[in-house]
């Protein structure tokens, strides 16, 4: 059984009317502290309040090993299309940047996270592709407060028309 939930079911053409409903909510996902440390080795990043557990227990004020704050943020690419954001029938789907993110708590290592998102906003582009506010919220299982929240600009196009599909 999936706990994520696609709560919309929406095409590129329509998109526009579903601006302030929520897209879905992607699985729970473990973080684990081998990722962490992968994380740190591919970003030349050695801070050991992330990948050295002994150091960050004693150390940390979070009192263990967590994750890197870009981590969290790299890993909204899989559990935002988890939840759904791509509208149907669309073929391409590219990160345009951000117009806010902050990182507000904590991930320790070991812990749970899923991604809540919500369509913010829906641009035309000269192109004839989309650029979506995708407001996200991403949880810490047992959390008081989200891990992190955005305001994730996806640049979406090259519909698929899907009536020459099925002829």
């Amino acid at each position: 059984m999936t706990e994520a939930t696609n709560t919309l079911e929406y095409t590129f053409a329509e998109a526009e009317r579903f601006v302030g409903e929520s897209l879905g909510t992607s699985e729970w996902h473990v973080v684990s502290q081998e990722s962490i440390g992968a994380f740190g080795e591919v970003t030349l990043d050695p801070d050991p309040n992330h990948i050295d557990p002994d150091w960050a227990r004693e150390n940390s004020p979070f009192g263990g090993p967590i994750a890197f704050g870009f981590q969290t943020l790299s890993l909204l690419t899989f559990l935002c299309k988890e939840a759904g954001i791509k509208p149907s029938g669309v073929v391409d789907e590219y990160n345009y940047g951000f117009n806010s993110v902050r990182f507000v708590s904590p991930v320790p290592a070991g812990s749970r996270i899923r991604a809540k998102c919500v369509l913010k906003d829906v641009r035309k582009r000269d192109s004839g592709n989309k650029i979506l506010t995708v407001g996200v919220e991403v949880a810490v299982e047992g959390g008081d407060r989200p891990a992190l929240v955005a305001d994730w600009l996806v640049m979406v196009g090259g519909v698929i028309d899907t009536e020459e599909q099925s002829a």
